[in-house]
C-alpha cells in the first residue's frame, strides 16, 4: 500500500450519474412537500432561480478542473488560491456533511425495509447496507462507478415515469377518466406566492440544500479517464438535467394536486403515481426511496473517503489517509466514513429522534463551504493563470461578476436560515462545526503540517487499472 495514486477507472457515464445520483435524492423524493408548504407552486421559480447559481458554481469549479484535474478539487483549489485554513476547513466539512448524510441515508434504509417486513429491527437492513456498500468502495473506484450508476437511473427514470404520465393526466386526462386536470391548481388555492415574499425566501434554504452534491464532479476529476474531456461534458449536461428533473417533477406535483392537499396525501410521488391508477405506488416509490437512500450513502463513503485522502495527501490528517490500496482505492479514508455509518446506526438506538435530525440537519452550511471556496478560488485561479486563461475553452461566464453574484445569493439563503424557525437550529450547529474546525487549526496547527517546499496540489498519474 505503498502507492499514494489514485486510479483513473470512471468513465463519462459513471461521472455524470455519480453527479446526478448525489443530488436527486430523498430531498426530492420525499422532502419536497416541504418546499411547497412554505411558497406554493412558486417553488418551482425558487428551484430555477438556485439552479442558476449552482450552474455558476459548476462552471466556475470546471474552470479550475480543466488545467488543473486533482481529487478533492475545490478543497486543494481553496488550500493553493486562497489560504491554508480554507482548504482545511473545505476538506473537513465536505467530509462532515457526507459523513452526517450518510449515516442518515443507512438509518433510512432500515426504515423503509419496515414496510414490507415490519417486525423485522430497523439495524439489520441498515447495517447489511452499510456493508455492501462499503465493500463495493473497497474494491475499487469502479465499482463504486457501477453502483451509482445503477442506482441513479433507478431514481431518473422513476422521475422520468412521473413527469410522462403526469403530463397525460394534465393534458388529455389519462388516469382520470379522459378528463384533463389543466392548469388551474397553479394559481388557485391561495395564487402563486402561496406564503408570500417570506414563504419563497425561507423555501430557498430547502431548494438549496436539494442541490448539494452536485459538487462531487469535482471529488471524482483524480479518478476520471480523459478528465478534460469527461469533466467538461458532465458539467455541461448534469446541470440541465438536474433542472429538468427536480422543476419538471415540481411542476407535475403542484399541477396535479392542489399543493395544499400534499400534506394530507403523504409522498407527493406516491400521490402522483396513485392519481394515474398505478395501485402499487407506494410499494414502487417506498422501493425507490430506497434506492435514492443507498445512493446517497454510497456518494457519502466515496467523497468522505476522498477528503480524508486529501487531507492526508496535503498533511492535514494522518499520513495513512493518504495510502491507497492495490486497486487504488484511499483504504484508510474509506473504512473512517464507514466507522462513521457504524455510529450513525447506533445513535438511531440512543439518540432521541428529534436531535438526530437536528445533526442531520447541520450538514447544510458546511456543505455550502465548498462553493464559496470555489466561487473565491477561482478568482485567484484567473490571476495566476493568465497566459492559460488566453485561449481555455472552459470559462466561468461574466466572472468575476458572477461569483460576486453567487456569493451573494449563498449568504441570503443562509440569513433567511437564520431568521426561519424550522432551519436555525441547524445553522447554529453547522456555525459550531465550522469553529471547532478553526480552533483545530490553530491551536494544534493540524492544517499546517505541509512543508514551504512540499507541492500544493495532488499529483495523480494517468493510469488505467
Amino acid at each position: 500500500m505503498a502507492n499514494q495514486d489514485l486510479n483513473r477507472d470512471l468513465k463519462g457515464r459513471h461521472i455524470q450519474m455519480i453527479a446526478l445520483g448525489g443530488t436527486i435524492g430523498v430531498g426530492l423524493f420525499m422532502g419536497s412537500a416541504s418546499a411547497i408548504k412554505w411558497t406554493g407552486p412558486s417553488v418551482m421559480l425558487a428551484y430555477a432561480i438556485s439552479g442558476i447559481f449552482i450552474f455558476l458554481i459548476m462552471r466556475a469549479m470546471g474552470e479550475m478542473l480543466y488545467l488543473e484535474p486533482s481529487t478533492g478539487s475545490f478543497a486543494t483549489f481553496g488550500y493553493k488560491y486562497i489560504h491554508p485554513l480554507a482548504g482545511y476547513m473545505t476538506a473537513w466539512s465536505n467530509w462532515f456533511q457526507w459523513v452526517i448524510v450518510g449515516m442518515a441515508e443507512i438509518i433510512a434504509v432500515g426504515t423503509y425495509m419496515q414496510y414490507w417486513f415490519p417486525d423485522l429491527p430497523a439495524w439489520i437492513p441498515g447495517l447489511i447496507a452499510m456493508v455492501i456498500l462499503g465493500a463495493a468502495n473497497l474494491i475499487s473506484v469502479k465499482s463504486f462507478g457501477e453502483i451509482e450508476f445503477w442506482f441513479a437511473l433507478v431514481k431518473i427514470v422513476t422521475i422520468v415515469l412521473m413527469i410522462v404520465a403526469g403530463i397525460g393526466l394534465i393534458f388529455f386526462g389519462f388516469g382520470n377518466g379522459g378528463e384533463a386536470i389543466g392548469l388551474s391548481n397553479l394559481w388557485e388555492h391561495g395564487g402563486w406566492f402561496t406564503g408570500g415574499w417570506k414563504g419563497f425566501f425561507f423555501a430557498l434554504s430547502l431548494v438549496v440544500a436539494a442541490y448539494q452534491g452536485v459538487e462531487l464532479i469535482g471529488i471524482t476529476a483524480g479518478e476520471a479517464k480523459d478528465p478534460q474531456n469527461t469533466i467538461t461534458k458532465a458539467i455541461q449536461s448534469t446541470i440541465w438535467r438536474i433542472l429538468i428533473f427536480y422543476i419538471g417533477a415540481i411542476f407535475i406535483i403542484v399541477t396535479v394536486y392542489p399543493w395544499d392537499q400534499l400534506t394530507a396525501i403523504g409522498s407527493p410521488f406516491v400521490a402522483t403515481f396513485a392519481k394515474v391508477g398505478i395501485t402499487a405506488a407506494a410499494g414502487i416509490i417506498n422501493f425507490v426511496v430506497i434506492t435514492a437512500a443507498m445512493s446517497g450513502c454510497n456518494s457519502g463513503i466515496y467523497s468522505a473517503g476522498r477528503m480524508l485522502y486529501t487531507l492526508g495527501m496535503n498533511g492535514q490528517a494522518p499520513k495513512y489517509f493518504a495510502k491507497v490500496s492495490n486497486s487504488g482505492v484511499p483504504l484508510f479514508g474509506t473504512f473512517g466514513v464507514i466507522v462513521g455509518l457504524a455510529l450513525g446506526v447506533v445513535l438511531s438506538y440512543v439518540a432521541p429522534e428529534n436531535l438526530f435530525v437536528h445533526v442531520y440537519s447541520a450538514s447544510v452550511l458546511p456543505g455550502m463551504i465548498p462553493w464559496f471556496v470555489i466561487l473565491i478560488s477561482q478568482i485567484q485561479f484567473r490571476k495566476a493563470k493568465k497566459a492559460e486563461m488566453v485561449n481555455h475553452p472552459f470559462k466561468m461566464p461574466f466572472a468575476p461578476v458572477t461569483n460576486y453574484l453567487t456569493i451573494a445569493f449563498l449568504i441570503m439563503v443562509l440569513v433567511g436560515m437564520w431568521f426561519n424557525d424550522e432551519t436555525r437550529i441547524s445553522l447554529i450547529v453547522g456555525i459550531g462545526f465550522l469553529c471547532i474546525v478553526v480552533i483545530s487549526y490553530y491551536a494544534f496547527g493540524m492544517g499546517k503540517r505541509v512543508p514551504v517546499d512540499a507541492p500544493t496540489e495532488i499529483e495523480t498519474e494517468h493510469k488505467v487499472g
